[in-house]
């Protein structure tokens, strides 16, 4: 079992910024992929961005260009660094570490508030 820890969340002026942080509890192997998702409420939950151990990206087109997915593989830890918030960012943002062997494990979610 792998734990996963959020911090960074909280309350932010549209155009801000904000670092997310995701602590796992084990190293992170080459083939394992961790991203973070979000969910506002009333809607899905959706895909905000991912990165394997060797650095490949993919990002959510509401958030390509604003934010940024890196990893700390020495930390066992993955960032999210937003900027240029907006109103529509607001959710609670999740991290998720995909294994190599398919097993999914999920953070408890951070609360990400964007104020107008």
């Amino acid at each position: 079992q792998v734990q996963l820890v959020e911090s960074g969340g909280g309350l932010v002026q549209a155009g801000g910024s904000l670092r997310l942080s995701c602590a796992a509890s084990r190293s992170i192997f080459s083939g394992d992929v961790m991203g973070w998702y979000r969910q506002a409420p009333g809607k899905q939950r959706e895909l905000v961005a991912t990165m394997t151990s060797v650095g490949s990206t993919n990002y959510a087109d509401s958030v390509k260009g604003r934010f940024t997915i890196s990893r700390d593989n020495a930390k066992n830890t993955v960032y999210l660094q937003m900027s240029s918030l907006k109103p529509e960012d607001t959710a609670v943002y999740y991290c998720k570490l995909t294994m190599s062997w398919g097993g999914t494990y999920w953070g408890q979610g951070t609360q990400v508030t964007v104020s107008s």
